[in-house]
């Protein structure tokens, strides 16, 4: 079996948008994903791109991907955020992800980020024993917050500030 890691490319996107829906199935939220294809496309390639993408073709097909963005941490400087990292099922354990995680370290190297972060769920036991063969330092205090595009809209300080 030939796998060639490689960047991803406009037309890839179509297949990694599968990928993406594909993960959110794996992590029991396929709802979640409500990006639209043109968005996701516009975002990696469109006037101003702001994530990147590795992806792991094997004999035509795409069966894995590692996606990116910069991130600037006031402690640390850029680093890269890794947004996504997936193998399809049928090619786990075979080399493909360590495969895509080297090229995603090798990358995080090669444009001096002084690191790389990632979240993983913590019921995720194979992916937690894959990075732990890095000695990922997992940070267990901090807690994910987020605002989804209704709540932004809805968002408002129920009292003002005083002095």
């Amino acid at each position: 079996m030939k796998i060639e890691i490689r960047p991803a490319r406009k037309d890839d996107c179509g297949q990694l948008l599968e990928m993406v829906k594909g993960l959110a199935l794996y992590e029991k939220a396929p709802q979640e994903v409500t990006v639209t294809s043109d968005e996701f496309t516009e975002s990696g390639f469109g006037k101003n791109p702001i994530w990147t993408a590795f992806v792991a073709e094997v004999e035509g097909r795409l069966e894995g991907f590692a996606l990116y963005y910069v991130r600037f941490s006031t402690w640390k400087g850029c680093r890269m955020y890794l947004e996504d990292f997936y193998v399809n099922e049928s090619l786990r354990g075979q080399g493909v992800g360590t495969m895509l995680f080297e090229r995603i370290l090798q990358e995080a190297r090669d444009k001096k980020f002084n690191g790389v972060s990632w979240q993983v769920l913590n019921w995720n036991e194979p992916a937690i024993n894959f990075y732990k063969k890095y000695n990922a330092r997992f940070e267990g205090e901090w807690i994910n917050v987020s605002l989804s595009s209704d709540q932004l809209s809805a968002s408002t300080i129920s009292s003002p500030l005083h002095d």
